[in-house]
Parts: C-alpha cells; structure tokens; sequence
C-alpha cells in the first residue's frame, strides 16, 4: 500500500532517535494511567457522596490484579469512613484525584520534553540529506527541473512534512495507547456497555476515513502549484533588469497572480477539509456518548449488567476522556495523508539516480604528466533523442600545450569540455587522463587536477577572501593576494572599503563584469590546477576589461595543460592547436596560420569577425 510505503519512508528517520521516542512513549503512558487513576477516584467519591458505598471490613491477601488493588482501596475508604467519617474520606479521595492529576500533566510535559529533539531531529536530517542530494546529482538533472521546486521541496515541502507528520508522531505514539488503556478500563468497568461501543467505533471511523481520502490528492496539488509558485518568482529576481527594461512589471505579474489565485482556491479546498476534521469526529463522538448514555442509563434503572450508579457516572467521565485522543488522533490522520504528498516530493528529489558514480575500486590520482585524450567521444544528453550533441570526437591535449574549441553557437564546445571533470558521461569512446579512462579515477581527485573559468563567473554573496578561497582550506591570507595579483585583482580589492573582506553582494553583483571574471580567475590561481578549462572566459567583457582578463588568463596558463573555448578568434591565435566544432564533429584543425592559409570555416569565421 501506497500511504504505508511513504509513511514508512519517513518513519525510518526516527531511528536515530528511538531512546527520546521511548522515553517519549514511556511518560504518555504514565500519563494516561495518571488520568485513569484520577477518574477511578470518582467511584468511592460519588459512592461517599451519595451514600451508596458499600463498607469494605476485610480483604483477601494482596494481589498483584487491578480487583485486588480496588478491594484494598475501598477498605482503606471503608476505614477513613468508619473512623474519620465521610466528610473527611472525601477530602482524603479529592486530595488523590488532584494529585494523580498534577502527575497526569508532569508525565505529558516530560512526553512532550522528549519529543522535541526528535521532531526537530528528523527535520534537520532531512534538510541536510536533501541538500548533500542536490549537490550530488548531475548537472543533467536541473535541466529538466525548476530551481524554484526544488527550493520548495527543500523549505516548503520539509516544512510541511514536520507541521503534518512529525507533529502527528506525538499523538501517533501517545493517543493509541490512551484509547487502548482508557477502553480497557471502560471494559473491567461494564463489559456489556463497552461492547455496544465497540460496534460504534467502526462505523465513525469509515465515516472519518472516508473524508480524509482526497486531502493527499488536494495537497499534492498545493505543493506542486507552490513550486511553481517559486520558480516564478526566482525566474523575476533574476530578470528584474529585462522586466523593468521592458516595462514588463504587469505582464510578468498577471502570470504571478493567477497562479497565486490558484495556489489560494488549492489551499482554501485543502484546509477546509482539514479543518473538517476536529468538529466531525468530535460530533461523532458526542453522538456515541449520548447513546451510550441512554443505553447505560436503561441498564442501571433495570439493574442489568451489575452498573451502579456511581460506576456509570465514572464510566460517562472516562469515556468522554477517549473523545480528545480520539479527534486528535483523526485530526493526525488527517495531517499525515496531508503531508504524505510532501513527503513524497522529498522523495522524488532524494530517490532521483545521480547517474554519474564513481567506481567501488576507483584507482586516486595526484598528479597529472601525459596528456589528456578524446578517443572517439560521442555524447547526447538524452538517450531517447536523436542526434548527437558530440560525433566521434578525437583529440589529444599533451601536458602544456593549449587546445582551442571554436565554432557557432550549440555546435558542442561547452559539453566537449563538460566532459572532462565528469559532469557529465560520455555515451560511446573514451575520454583518458595519463592512458587511464577517466571513469576509473576518484572524482574528487579527478576534479582537483581541473580549474575551470566561465563565461559567466559564478561568486557567492561573501567576502573576496572567501571567493577567492572557496574549498582551498589551506591556503593563508598571503596566497590569496598573490592569486589576487596573478589575475590582475588585488588593486581593485584594496580600493574598497573593507579590501579582502568586502562583501561581493548576490552573485556578486556589486562588481563589473570584468571584476567578477578576475575574482573567479583568482579563484582558480589559488586552486593552482594542472589542467585549466577556460569557457569563453572574455566574451561577454568590454575591451579593457577585456585585456585585463586576457593578461591575467595568460599568468593562469603558464605551464599548465589547458581547453579553451573560444567565441573571439582573437583570444586562441597563439594556441598550440585549434579544433573547429560543426554540428558536433570536428571540421577542421590547425594552427591559426594554417587554417587561414586552408580557406576552409574557420577562415569564414575569421572574416565574418574582423569584418563586424
């Protein structure tokens, strides 16, 4: 069954916790025989009140039975009665129910005190696993889906699966044992009377689960919509600049709206019928009193079934106790069916193939000396697609030397290099660091050998020290300013208010282009990488921004092995070997006299260039 699979699921998360879950368990029993104990009172209470308590002179041997306990009670009774009188035998009974009371609520605090960390527990272990998933899974995943889904899923979803689920553990774990301990009680009290019950019971439960069936269906609905929800407005955030340049504040906000509207009539299904939940089966609960009133009532004035009054009256009182634990433990029904359909988003993210693995006797690789080797690589991102994205690609990069992608946009450049540090796998040939399939290697080994610079340089709202040193643990204040000064950095660091300890802002948009370009170059120095993957890295830089990235870009260079993806022909002239890129094979290569001198593409290109 579905709902047992998923709820399952999440229960395995609690196993880390299962002494704060016993301890837990252990004081709502305690609570729940405290409450019993205090209603129990009622019998010698009401019997001295109304004078029908019989007087107990002699009792049998003690007894480790729940008869034996009350014999002896009621002669203890009999005794105060006798000696002291009824006036003070009521004091001594009021004195036991307040006490059995105030324990009642010190057991249920010390339940809920123990929970806590459990509850809590089991969100943060969730966060964390669903984070270590998302930056575990491929780069191919998160073209197929929305970042602002898997925001919500990480906040929204987790947040729904504690209000829903694991706030429903406590009464999961406490008020079965309440119900089950109080209708034990309510049967050594009148065994015929409990059976009536018990044919009820059912019935109000199929009527409750029957409401309850669709708010997994409706919920799924809310958080999918809510996710959507996201990506919208992370999609705006990011494109603020277009919006406003295209005064596209109402078009872009018409689409927020009505999925705001109907992420709201989602929601307003969802919580009505939730809500329907408490004054349903407290109704229900009512009703069975009332009958089981007049059907008690009927037995005690025809003197059926051995009921005294006073046990009746204590019988109404304990069965009105299972009406609480009872609507509270349909009420966690109704919120565990409705965060069944979070915790099964979660689960998609969590159970999702990361594709890409590294071998159980992945050989650890420290150093690179040969070259880098494309034999026969073909790729496309998707099997069931036609048309390779790469067509038998063969080039080889000696240790040192520089090789040059060019070519149109889409013609592959960009995953040719993907390919390398393992973002991606390659479905036919091989790709070999040293001799060796790069596939046999450690990754984390494999992408320590490799620096990469984007196009787009990628910075985090930190410090330029803590860009520039990102994962380098060990690197000193005095390494990153000379990686600053390689990439031409260090000047405009210092002329900050803060120098090295200035925040860069979101993606570090409180710097120029050519800025961030230098901090994600000095970024690069520091990691002091063998193989260097260079991906259009001046392309989108005005001139001067240009030449100080293409002086600090040459510093990086020097005696490594590197890739470069080049848009501006310009930038790879010098390259030791140029590989022209058309639609996924490989057209044309050379020096750059060479291929001028061929008349072929990339002279084409050249001129389309010097010409713009």
């Amino acid at each position: 069954m579905k709902f047992v699979k998923n709820f399952k699921y999440i229960l395995r998360y609690l196993i880390p916790y299962w002494s704060s879950a016993a301890l837990s368990i252990g004081f709502n029993l305690l609570s729940t025989l405290s409450s019993v104990f205090s209603v129990t009172m009622l019998m010698p209470f009401l019997g001295i009140l109304f004078g029908t308590q019989p007087l107990v002179t002699e009792t049998q041997p003690w007894e480790f039975s729940i008869s034996s306990l009350t014999e002896h009670f009621n002669f203890l009774i009999s005794r105060l009665i006798t000696e002291k009188g009824a006036s003070y035998a009521l004091i001594y009974v009021s004195v036991l129910i307040l006490s059995f009371t105030l324990f009642r609520n010190l057991f249920k605090y010390m339940s809920l005190y123990f929970m806590t960390p459990l509850r809590n527990g089991i969100l943060r272990d969730i966060r964390n696993q669903l984070f270590n998933k998302i930056t575990a899974l491929p780069l191919s995943y998160f073209t197929s889906e929305r970042k602002g889904d898997i925001m919500a899923r990480t906040t929204n979803d987790v947040q729904e699966v504690e209000s829903s689920i694991v706030s429903s553990l406590e009464m999961v774990f406490r008020d079965p044992i309440t119900i089950v301990i109080y209708l034990f009680a309510l049967f050594y009290t009148s065994p015929l009377l409990t059976a009536f019950i018990l044919v009820l019971l059912p019935i109000a439960a199929l009527i409750l689960g029957r409401v309850g069936k669709t708010l997994k269906k409706t919920s799924m609905k809310g958080q999918t919509k809510f996710g959507e929800l996201i990506s919208v407005l992370e999609e705006t955030i990011g494109g603020l600049r277009v919006i406003k340049a295209f005064s596209a504040e109402k078009h872009v906000g018409k689409r927020f709206w009505q999925m705001n509207e109907d992420l709201t009539h989602i929601m307003n299904r969802l919580i009505r019928r939730r809500a329907l939940a408490s004054p349903l089966s407290e109704f229900l609960g009512i009703m069975i009193m009332v009958t089981i009133m007049y059907y008690g009532s009927l037995l005690v004035l025809n003197k059926e079934g051995d009921l005294a009054p006073q046990e009746f009256i204590s019988y109404l009182a304990m069965f009105y106790l299972i009406i609480e634990p009872a609507k509270a433990f349909s009420q966690a029904w109704y919120n565990i069916q409705k965060g069944l359909a979070s915790a099964e988003r979660i689960k998609t993210v969590l159970d999702a193939d990361i594709k890409i693995h590294e071998k159980p006797n992945a050989k650890p690789i420290k150093e690179f000396s040969e070259s880098v080797e494309y034999r026969n690589v073909s790729f496309k991102y998707l099997r069931e697609r036609e048309g390779l994205i790469l067509d038998h690609i063969n080039i080889t990069i000696n240790k040192g030397k520089t090789i040059a992608l060019v070519g149109q946009s889409g013609s592959g450049k960009s995953t040719l290099a993907d390919l390398l540090p393992r973002f991606y796998d390659i479905m036919d040939g091989e790709l070999l660091i040293d001799g060796i399939d790069i596939k046999d290697y450690k990754m984390a080994d494999l992408r320590n050998l490799i620096g990469y610079v984007n196009q787009e340089p990628i910075l985090f709202n930190d410090t330029f020290e803590n860009n520039i040193i990102f994962n380098s643990q060990h690197a000193t204040f005095a390494d990153v300013e000379h990686a600053a000064r390689v990439a031409n950095a260090h000047d405009f660091i210092i002329s900050t208010p803060e120098g090295y300890k200035t925040n860069v802002g979101d993606r570090g948009n409180r710097l120029s282009g050519g800025q961030r370009q230098r901090i994600s170059i000095a970024r690069a120095v520091l990691k002091n990488p063998p193989i260097l993957i260079l991906d259009e890295a001046t392309s989108s830089l005005d001139t001067e921004s240009e030449r100080l990235v293409q002086d600090a870009l040459y510093n990086l260079m020097q005696n490594r092995t590197t890739l470069v993806i080049a848009h501006r022909l310009s930038t790879v002239q010098h390259a030791d070997e140029i590989c022209v890129l058309h639609e996924g094979k490989i057209v044309e290569r050379g020096r750059h006299d060479q291929l001028i001198a061929s008349d072929g593409y990339y002279k084409k290109l050249h001129e389309m260039q010097m010409f713009a």
